[in-house]
């Protein structure tokens, strides 16, 4: 796949979670999410942890911060009393970094799977996916009606289907879905969350 079509997923991914935490009522940021376990405010801390990575990882740096990977407890310290706010800062730290040059680089050992040939790209397919699940997550726990674009759930489900790993603290048992599901339907059954 193309760097251009991997970023601009990566993009308009980003953008609908934007403009679902947008819609998040003040008084909801510690709801329960679909995420068990985890409130909004910790979706949002998770999702910005990934930002965070690569961040640092595009300025050379490794992210050390134990707040925020999957599984982790509180991740919510991470978006703070402004979860909106603490979201868009780290979205434009981190794509400021995102040139040509950065992106030939490889992944962040954490995002690597052991592959030493990964690029940052494939880092991108990855927070692509996280991302526009728990676009899901925050939306539909509060919710709000939120399709997602079949031209970005299509690559991230068969992303899914290559590295999705099923614990306690990441994804629980695949969901079979209604017959006559649509794409978001079975790719959000596959990840275990019933639409």
């Amino acid at each position: 796949m193309e760097t251009n079509e991997i970023l601009d997923r990566y993009r308009r991914t980003q953008d609908t979670f934007d403009a679902v935490l947008a819609a998040v009522p003040p008084q909801q940021w510690n709801a329960a999410s679909a995420c068990e376990l985890w409130t909004v405010r910790d979706v949002v801390g998770h999702v910005i942890w990934g930002q965070e990575v690569l961040h640092h990882h595009a300025k050379g740096q490794e992210y050390t911060e134990r707040t925020g990977p999957p599984g982790s407890e509180n991740p919510g310290e991470l978006a703070g009393d402004d979860p909106l706010a603490a979201w868009r800062a780290t979205r434009k730290a981190a794509a400021d970094l995102l040139t040509d040059e950065i992106l030939d680089r490889p992944a962040p050992p954490r995002f690597a799977s052991g592959r030493p040939d990964t690029k940052l790209t494939d880092t991108l397919a990855l927070l692509t996916l996280d991302t526009l699940v728990h676009t899901w997550d925050i939306g539909s726990a509060l919710g709000m009606d939120v399709r997602l674009e079949p031209d970005l759930v299509a690559p991230s489900f068969s992303l899914a289907r290559l590295i999705i790993t099923r614990t306690p603290s990441t994804f629980g048992p695949r969901l079979a879905p209604p017959p006559d599901a649509d794409q978001q339907t079975r790719f959000l059954a596959f990840l275990g969350r019933s639409a």
